[in-house]
């Protein structure tokens, strides 16, 4: 009859596996090292690792002060204008975020280059319908921002605007009216 075969394993030595690995490191990781001990090396030349080690030495005062700055009313201002924002930038479409960019530029070269469109040019440029489409858009932002300001006291209206407020009461009267 077969008799089994024993198979034992020495136990596994990590510390001596990790102290192989150290040793081979610098075979095998030879051209990251140098880099590394280049990027070091331009570190100290430029005094950021002597910024960096009188930075830690006091970090509990530059703690502070970043403290108290961020405890002023513009920087809490700052703070939610830029959540603000990035929540507006972030709802654009790409595309539309791209066209814009390019636009920018592009019109501003046009402009230095050519001479200004005349009054007829301009008239014809805003009714064009691209030109009232971005129009639109502009003007609900800029309603918006309005509604946002409050409301404007019948007293300090100009007259015509006065007129128009009426007009548009009136309106609203007929409609409910229906």
């Amino acid at each position: 009859m077969s008799q089994p075969i024993r198979l034992e394993f020495p136990p596994r030595d990590a510390r001596a596996e990790l102290q192989t690995r150290l040793q081979n490191a610098p075979l095998q990781h030879a051209e990251a090292l140098l880099s590394g001990y280049d990027l070091l090396q331009s570190l100290h030349d430029r005094g950021v690792l002597d910024l960096l080690r009188s930075g830690l030495g006091s970090s509990d005062k530059v703690l502070s002060i970043v403290v108290d700055a961020a405890k002023t009313p513009e920087a809490i201002n700052a703070t939610r204008n830029l959540i603000i924002l990035s929540k507006v930038v972030f709802t654009l479409e790409p595309d539309l975020l791209e066209d814009i960019a390019k636009a920018v530029p592009n019109s501003l070269a046009r402009a230095r280059e050519q001479k200004p469109l005349s009054l007829w040019q301009m008239f014809k440029k805003l009714c064009s319908t691209d030109t009232r489409r971005a129009l639109s858009a502009m003007l609900g932002v800029v309603e918006s921002f309005g509604k946002s300001l409050g409301s404007v006291a019948p007293a300090e209206m100009h007259p015509a605007e006065s007129r128009l407020a009426d007009i548009e009461s009136g309106a609203e009267l007929a409609g409910r009216a229906r």
